[in-house]
C-alpha cells in the first residue's frame, strides 16, 4: 500500500471536495491551449473554489501543455496567489511527470494520495501509462483493494475508465473494466470521478457511478470523434459527502461552470 501510505486526516464528518483537472498551463501566464489562456481560466476555477469554502481540491491531472518545470511552477503559484485556505492533492495526468509534482515545494499542495475523514475516504489513483492511453498497474490495483475495502470511498483517476464514445476514447483506460471491478467488489466504492476527457459526463457501471468532470481551460465537443473543441469557459466540481443517521456515506455532486 504504498501509493496510499501516507494519508491526510479531516477529523469532520462531511466533507466539501472540489475536482478540478485538465488545466494545460504553460511555462508562463500568456500560455495558450485552443485560444483559451489557460492560467487565467485556472485562477478563475481557483477563485470560485475559494468561494465555496471548500475543505480541499483535488486536481485530476494534466497541469501541463508544453512539459516544462516552470508549468508546476506557475501552478503552485496560481494556488499561493488565490484566496485559497485549504489543501490541494494530485494525481498524474498523461501529461504529466511525478518527479515535477514531487518536486514542488508548496506547504499548500500534498502528495497523500489518501484522504480519510470521519466515516469515509478518497483515493487518488495513479493511471499515467507509457502512452497517453491509461493503466493501472496489478500491483496498484492490488494497493486499491486493499486500501478501498477498508472504509467507504471515493475513488478519483485521470483517464476515463469508460467509453465516451468520442475522440479521446483513443486514449482511455486501457483496462478500465478491471480498475472498476476492482472498486464494484470491493462493495466500499461509492463513486469514481475523472478527467482527461474535457467535458462532463455520468456513467453507471454494475451499479457504480462514474463522472467526468469538465476540463477548468478547453472543452472537447460531446459525441464526436473528431476532434472538436469549444470554448465554454472554466469549470470544476463540487462534490458533498455526508454521513447519514445510519452511517452510510452520501454523495452529491455538481459542475460549476464560470461563465453561466
Amino acid at each position: 500500500m504504498a501509493w496510499f501510505s501516507n494519508a491526510y486526516h479531516f477529523d469532520k464528518t462531511a466533507l466539501k471536495v472540489a475536482h478540478i483537472t485538465d488545466c494545460h498551463l504553460s511555462k508562463d501566464t500568456s500560455g495558450e491551449y485552443f485560444s483559451v489562456n489557460t492560467a487565467a481560466y485556472f485562477a478563475r476555477c481557483l477563485q470560485a473554489i475559494a468561494e465555496q469554502n471548500a475543505d480541499c481540491v483535488v486536481f485530476g491531472g494534466d497541469l501541463t501543455q508544453d512539459h516544462s518545470s516552470e508549468s508546476y511552477q506557475l501552478f503552485a503559484k496560481l494556488i499561493e496567489d488565490a484566496a485559497l485556505n485549504c489543501p490541494v492533492f494530485w494525481l498524474p495526468g498523461n501529461h504529466d511527470e511525478l518527479f515535477e509534482y514531487e518536486a514542488l515545494t508548496s506547504s499548500q499542495i500534498l502528495s497523500s494520495k489518501r484522504i480519510t475523514f470521519l466515516g469515509g475516504q478518497l483515493l487518488l489513483v495513479n493511471s499515467k501509462g507509457s502512452t497517453p492511453a491509461g493503466w493501472v498497474t496489478q500491483t496498484h490495483l492490488n494497493e486499491l483493494s486493499e486500501a478501498i475495502g477498508q472504509v467507504p470511498s471515493v475513488v478519483f483517476c485521470h483517464h476515463n475508465p469508460l467509453p465516451i464514445q468520442a475522440y479521446l476514447d483513443k486514449h482511455m483506460l486501457e483496462n478500465g473494466p478491471q480498475f472498476l471491478n476492482t472498486c464494484v467488489n470491493s462493495q466500499q466504492c461509492i463513486g469514481v470521478f475523472h478527467g482527461h476527457v474535457h467535458h462532463e459526463y455520468t456513467q453507471n457501471y454494475r451499479d457504480l457511478s462514474v463522472f467526468a468532470t469538465p476540463a477548468s481551460s478547453i472543452q472537447f465537443t460531446k459525441h464526436t470523434m473528431a476532434w472538436q473543441q469549444e470554448d465554454l469557459g472554466p469549470a470544476f466540481r463540487l462534490i458533498n459527502l455526508n454521513i447519514d443517521g445510519q452511517q452510510n456515506l452520501l454523495l452529491s455532486t455538481d459542475v460549476v461552470w464560470l461563465n453561466e
